[in-house]
């Protein structure tokens, strides 16, 4: 029996999904991965160009597991949008990132492999692993970490904010409801909030507000629904930088989403 057998009749057929930004700034590894993948499964490539054409590669993938060859923004992009055509506990998704290493921090926190032979491996050896999420009350989605308020960002680098709405930094005035329990109020600025989903299928809420002889900063909290409010704010969630917003609250989805890894 070759080598090729095994992989071919363990692993579904894919749908490769080449991010452009991958094929431009490291043509040689999406190359190595293509070959990688077509020597294990068949392959149907897919070559967007925007994100009109990525949304409707993924939405006629049929029985192909889609794979994502690029950087944390590939992967963010499939998951939204598996996510809005309510879909996304249907699809085992894989991915092998190609990108600069600031590009690829929520990969690497998921366990996807770091080279590219690596993870293109794991794709065909790999099993398929439920994820939690985070979901928000405008339907966007956390795979990783948020955190409020975000930082600030290299000046020409920020297209998608408004451009009258300014990145506020520093102690903000917020509320922060964990389960409807006031965790942090107004009266008591704000230096960061982090969610994410916890081990016990809970939204982890880590809140550190500005030091009062009355009161401890708030620490860790484990809750169901956390709301965040206050004067407009930007949040950061897996890389990308979000609003400005007055209020948004968030809860875990168990299990909601599957990666497969090694």
């Amino acid at each position: 029996m070759s080598a090729r057998e095994p992989a071919t009749t363990t692993t579904p057929s894919l749908l490769v999904i080449v991010d452009p930004t991958a094929r431009r700034l490291d043509g040689e590894s999406v190359r190595i991965a293509k070959d990688v993948l077509s020597a294990g499964a068949p392959v149907k490539l897919c070559l967007p160009e925007s994100p009109r054409e990525y949304a409707r590669a993924l939405a006629r993938r049929g029985s192909r597991r889609p794979v994502l060859i690029g950087d944390d923004r590939s992967l963010v992009r499939a998951v939204t949008q598996l996510h809005l055509q309510r879909e996304l506990a249907e699809a085992d998704l894989a991915m092998v990132p190609v990108g600069p290493g600031g590009a690829l921090r929520l990969a690497r926190h998921l366990g996807v492999p770091a080279s590219a032979v690596a993870a293109a491996r794991a794709v065909l050896d790999g099993q398929p692993r439920r994820l939690d999420l985070l979901v928000d009350d405008s339907d966007g989605v956390v795979l990783g970490e948020l955190h409020v308020p975000a930082p600030p960002r290299p000046a020409g680098r920020v297209p998608w904010l408004r451009r009258s709405a300014a990145v506020r930094t520093g102690p903000i005035p917020l509320r922060v409801e964990a389960d409807g329990r006031i965790v942090a109020d107004l009266d008591r600025p704000v230096h960061s909030v982090t969610l994410a989903p916890g081990s016990d299928g809970s939204v982890r809420a880590e809140v550190r507000a500005a030091a009062r002889d009355d009161a401890p900063s708030p620490g860790v909290t484990h809750a169901g629904v956390v709301t965040v409010s206050g004067p407009d704010f930007h949040f950061k969630a897996d890389g990308r930088t979000l609003g400005p917003v007055r209020t948004r609250t968030w809860r875990v989805r168990g299990a909601a989403w599957s990666l497969v890894l090694p």
